[in-house]
């Protein structure tokens, strides 16, 4: 399994409070406990200012499971690389969307909507609720789970019905929010997870770590359906008596 961690990697360098919490970046955070839970895992990391994003066509290409965090320059993300991002997804590639990255061009692109939504920094209190306890993503995890203090997300969240809703959210000032959202997009599983504001240490807390563990085994396909999806084939009146195989399967 090929993880690739991308990250904006500006708050760290900005912030000496988000620097002390993520001394070598969100980025190294996750992939630190990733390195240590998923002990088949190759894992590596990407940020904004590496040439194409870190993100080339070969690292893509070699990724099965991309994970994204990023808050101040989604308008700084090149076109070019989103689109191969996007092209990974169909292909089966899963992509897991952190936080603040529900405004990034890469998860807009894939829901079709603003993905907006309503939040405060204000030290609320966040209990995660698992709706779906038998998913996959929710094994092992506390219910609910406790944010003793986060940033507030709340609805509307303006993305299209999920496919399965694992997690809401509810917090100390009365809102809730959908925070554990599953989408298919050609051959890909996306998974979004709001939790993860930068000036909390969030991503230390185990409970966080093995929802993201658990996403990450989810969206991982070791054998991606070979049909092909990226053009329509013709299909001549009994090409399955003829050949026994599906045009749209040719390789």
């Amino acid at each position: 399994m090929h993880i690739t961690i991308w990250n904006e990697f500006l708050h760290e360098q900005h912030n000496p409070l988000v620097a002390d919490i993520y001394p070598q970046g969100i980025h190294a955070a996750i992939a630190e406990f990733l390195r240590e839970q998923i002990a088949e895992a190759e894992v590596m990391t990407a940020t904004l200012a590496e040439p194409q994003h870190g993100l080339s066509e070969d690292v893509l290409e070699a990724t099965d499971v991309l994970l994204w965090w990023g808050h101040l320059a989604h308008d700084q993300v090149e076109d070019a690389v989103v689109e191969r991002v996007h092209q990974r997804v169909m292909q089966g590639m899963g992509l897991i969307v952190l936080h603040s990255a529900h405004l990034s061009k890469i998860f807009t692109r894939l829901m079709g909507t603003t993905c907006n939504l309503r939040w405060r920094e204000a030290d609320d209190r966040e209990l995660l609720w698992a709706v779906n306890p038998a998913h996959p993503i929710a094994q092992g995890i506390s219910q609910p789970v406790i944010l003793a203090t986060h940033e507030m997300y709340g609805e509307f969240f303006d993305i299209p019905q999920p496919d399965e809703l694992i997690f809401i959210s509810s917090f100390s000032g009365g809102e809730v929010f959908r925070s554990g959202c599953c989408f298919h997009r050609g051959k890909g599983r996306v998974f979004y997870f709001s939790p993860g504001h930068e000036t909390y240490p969030v991503f230390k807390q185990a409970d966080i770590q093995r929802v993201i563990v658990n996403a990450v085994h989810w969206a991982y396909q070791s054998d991606v359906s070979s049909i092909v999806t990226h053009q329509s084939p013709n299909a001549p009146a009994g090409w399955f008596e003829a050949t026994g195989r599906d045009p749209g399967n040719a390789q």
